[in-house]
Order: C-alpha cells, then structure tokens, then sequence
C-alpha cells in the first residue's frame, strides 16, 4: 500500500519537462515572483491554445491527399491552412499584449530565445539517450553473442 502512494507522487516525463522549462524561462527572463505568478498562466493559456490550432491543422491535413484531390480541394486546403496561420498571427498578437502587461518587452524578446534554447536542450537530451540506449542495445547483443561462442566451444 505504501509503495502504491509513493509511486504516485512520482512526476511523470511530461512533467519533468514542463518544470524543466518553467524553471530555464524563470531564470532566462529573470522574472520576479510577481511577474511570475502573472506570467505563468498568460503563457500557458497560450501555449494551450497554440497547441489547439497546431492540432486542428494536423487533423485538417490528416485525410487529405494533395496528389489524389482536385485542384479546388487542394485550393480549399491551401485557404484553410492559411486561415488557421492567420489565426496563429492573431493569437501571437493578442497574447505578446497581454504578457507586456507582466513583462518587459526585453523579457518577451528574451522569451522566444529562451524557448528555442530548451527547444534545442530538450532535442539533444533525447538523441543522448536514444544514443545511450542504442549502446545498452548493442552490448546486450554482443554479451549474447559471447555467451553462445563459449557454450559453443
């Protein structure tokens, strides 16, 4: 019973990752804890809703074959996507507004560097252990491959 309780305190990936980043963008933007608090669910409400259009232009794309639809589906598909990038626009516009309210335009400046750089981190930390997974994989074979010769011999 105890051990079920402990290993449901345990964060998930997921989480680790978004405190991971929450904490690299604190730090980056350098943000007080007043502007933080404010900060924090501005961003999120628009990280939500950003993933929410990306989202909708995935299943919009989903069905659709461009080789095999006609030239006015393929039209319809091309404003559709504009459309939602369109919406991209705006909701980046409406929410750098919101967020200078909280921040100084330095520090949203600041932002999109700071996304990239974990961006970035978070890429490399996955090929390292995809990597290092990749070795395990091999010596495991390897190891095997010694054991055999030697029951062999």
């Amino acid at each position: 019973m105890f051990l079920v309780g402990v290993a449901q305190n345990q964060p998930t990936a997921l989480e680790k990752v978004e405190a991971a980043k929450i904490a690299l963008i604190t730090e980056r933007l350098n943000l007080t804890p007043e502007q933080a608090e404010k900060f924090w669910p501005i961003y999120k409400e628009f990280n939500d809703k950003q993933r929410g259009l990306r989202q909708e232009f995935q299943q919009m794309r989903a069905g659709h074959d461009p080789k095999t639809a006609s030239d006015a589906e393929n039209k319809q598909m091309l404003n559709k996507g504009l459309q939602i990038k369109q919406r991209q626009l705006d909701l980046e516009k409406t929410y750098s507004n919101r967020m200078q309210q909280v921040i100084s335009t330095q520090q949203l400046m600041s932002l999109r560097k700071a996304e990239n750089d974990f961006r970035q981190m978070l890429m490399q930390r996955i090929r390292e252990q995809q990597h290092q997974r990749n070795q395990i994989q091999q010596n495991r074979l390897q190891n095997n491959e010694n054991m055999l010769r030697k029951r062999n011999n």
